[in-house]
């Protein structure tokens, strides 16, 4: 019996050809036959939840050529690592509406970097109606897998992310169930709480290849478990029952004698990884080509390999790549 594909997410919508996080950058994703979009999300000083892959927003936006807003620039410490910039929590949504976004990567996506300046930032609520939309218009059932950043960070500033989370899924019709919704994080405590509000949703822990869990150092200290117990099989025990899976950096899928995919299936938990992408940058040494950075390498053997693993899900930035070979 053939293995089911795996389903393929626009990771913040199509940022290989548009601006993450942009209008056209989701609006590409649904067209090219996604069968879900990710975004991450993070949240202004009045509470809007606005999506961004951080919420230093001085590479993603144009705000630095605001002189309104050169006294916002600052250095601050999140997740434990110093960042000089600007940050999401220091506006109103009024304020940052009118911003415009920036691609993120420019040197290796210099197409991309071509429609910079020409797209306000997106609300969540603002995705949550163009996914709906995309769903009628294309006839098929797409989903959203719901990234949320920095949860432990925003909880100390006041601005407590999970309960936002749950007040636009509500409020915009897709607790029920009705279209497949996922949440997740690096951080296991935030997916915690909003499990426990019954909202109709898969939850996936997303684990790095290195490094430990901010919430859990916070809580823990110098004790807290590294990300890599949570992938050992007593690490995937104390997962069943707490998350639907986990998703995992493509690394630890590619080492060799990994076992992570078969370990979490066989304890029912399903394994999402992140990030396909076909540009040398982001390649294994391996299956790199000449030509630099930009250069799209042997993708097609990474990608093979992780098709081989039986993942359930992968994150692509070329979502009709994606889609043509994780179907075919």
């Amino acid at each position: 019996m053939p293995r089911k594909s795996p389903l393929v997410i626009g990771h913040r919508g199509a940022p290989g050809y548009r601006p993450e996080h942009s209008r056209s950058s989701y609006e590409l994703a649904l067209a090219m036959g996604v069968d879900a979009v990710e975004p991450d999300v993070v949240a202004t000083s009045d509470g809007v939840l606005v999506l961004r892959h951080e919420n230093e927003i001085s590479g993603t936006t144009n705000v630095s050529g605001h002189p309104e807003f050169a006294d916002r620039r600052t250095t601050k410490k999140i997740d434990g690592v110093s960042l000089t910039g600007w940050f999401t929590e220091d506006f109103t949504w009024a304020e940052l509406s009118t911003l415009r976004c920036r691609e993120r990567l420019p040197k290796i996506r210099r197409s991309s970097a071509s429609f910079d300046d020409t797209q306000p930032i997106l609300r969540l609520t603002d995705l949550l109606a163009l996914i709906r939309q995309g769903s009628v218009e294309y006839g098929r059932e797409i989903g959203i897998v719901l990234e949320i950043k920095h949860a432990t960070y925003f909880e100390r500033l006041g601005l407590d992310l999970a309960p936002l989370i749950e007040r636009d899924l509500r409020a915009h019709g897709w607790a029920d169930g009705e279209l497949p919704l996922v949440i997740e994080a690096f951080e296991s405590t935030v997916l915690a709480r909003l499990r426990s509000t019954g909202l109709a949703a898969s939850f996936i822990y997303l684990i790095e290849a290195a490094g430990k869990p901010f919430d859990l150092v916070t809580s823990m200290g110098k004790t807290a478990p590294a990300y890599a117990d949570a992938v050992t099989p007593g690490g995937l025990d104390r997962l069943v029952g707490e998350v639907d899976g986990i998703s995992v950096n493509k690394r630890m899928l590619l080492a060799p004698g990994a076992t992570i995919v078969a370990d979490a299936h066989a304890r029912g938990l399903r394994v999402f990884t992140w990030t396909c992408r076909p540009e040398n940058a982001f390649l294994s040494a391996r299956f790199r080509s000449s030509g630099g950075k930009a250069a799209f390498g042997d993708y097609e053997a990474e990608w093979a390999a992780i098709a081989r693993a039986g993942v359930d899900g992968v994150f692509v930035d070329h979502p009709d790549l994606g889609v043509a070979f994780f179907r075919s």
